[in-house]
């Protein structure tokens, strides 16, 4: 991280978004205790987390990347064995196992093998057993990369029900339209800095027009589109995304060259993709 300063309000859902590489991970391995920071303060709950990271661990749930699940035990039975890791005893222990069975959709397949589980149902087991210890704060290191849509819409729900519930959460995501409808702030880093944080609505519409132009043209073509006008504008490989609230002269311009014959051409409303890549010309999946 380098000069990163973030405050996380309580009883929010806030988003982490950038590239890979841009600093996510380690941030969250820093509030969970596993990375130390090599400079700086991070306090979770009030805690200073490298004095104290047995206090923070007990407060927080964490879904990582990769689920840590045991593949010949059920879910119940995994549930059970992160339950006691968290010393929990009966009848406490079958309560909460029971109820986030219930909870993340698991108990049609709660006596089946994990390792004979969709990637879905695996998916939905993390969660369930970042929640055993009953959390204020949940940790979602891109939860729902590789689902199919169906599946993330019901973890979204889930999200928002613990998050009306009252538990902080804080979610990295490579997807825009699951930032856009799950958080209510996000924070864009770019190596290992912010460049901007903001409720998703409010950064489009203070740093962007309201529409977004693509046109797939060469740089030439590109530059006879914007000459003399002031349109910001961002170049991705081929795609020329001009922003701005007059797209109908912008694709005027366009097709006055045959770019609309030759190439394609689209109009849509800005998003926060697009507020990314403005702001660090780096589209989301980009970098290692």
């Amino acid at each position: 991280m380098n000069d990163l300063d973030l405050d996380v309000p309580p009883g929010l859902c806030f988003g982490l978004l950038g590239p890979n590489g841009a600093g996510k991970t380690t941030l969250l391995r820093m509030i969970y205790g596993v990375t130390r920071p090599t400079a700086g303060t991070l306090h979770v709950f009030g805690i200073d987390v490298s004095r104290d990271p047995r206090a923070v661990r007990a407060r927080l749930g964490v879904t990582l990347q990769e689920n840590v699940l045991i593949g010949e035990l059920t879910p119940e039975e995994n549930l059970r064995v992160f339950g006691r890791y968290h010393l929990l005893r009966e009848p406490e222990l079958t309560r909460r196992t029971q109820t986030l069975l219930d909870f993340l959709d698991l108990r049609s397949h709660a006596d089946m093998p994990v390792s004979t589980l969709s990637g879905g149902f695996q998916r939905r087991l993390a969660i369930a057993m970042s929640l055993v210890n009953e959390p204020e704060l949940l940790v979602l290191d891109e939860p729902t990369t590789g689902l199919d849509p169906a599946v993330r819409l019901a973890l979204w729900s889930r999200v928002r029900a613990l998050r009306d519930a009252g538990t902080s959460v804080l979610l990295t995501t490579h997807y825009m339209d699951e930032a856009e409808r799950l958080c209510d702030r996000v924070a864009i880093l770019s190596e290992g800095r912010r460049v901007c944080e903001g409720r998703p609505r409010e950064l489009i519409e203070q740093r962007l027009a309201r529409e977004a132009v693509e046109i797939d043209c060469s740089r030439e073509e590109g530059q006879r589109i914007l000459d003399g006008a002031r349109w910001p504008h961002v170049r991705s490989g081929d795609r020329l995304i001009v922003y701005t609230d007059e797209p109908a002269r912008v694709v005027s311009r366009a097709q006055a060259g045959a770019v609309g014959v030759h190439g394609s051409l689209a109009v849509r409303p800005t998003n926060l993709e697009d507020v990314f890549l403005a702001e660090t010309g780096t589209r989301l999946e980009e970098r290692s």
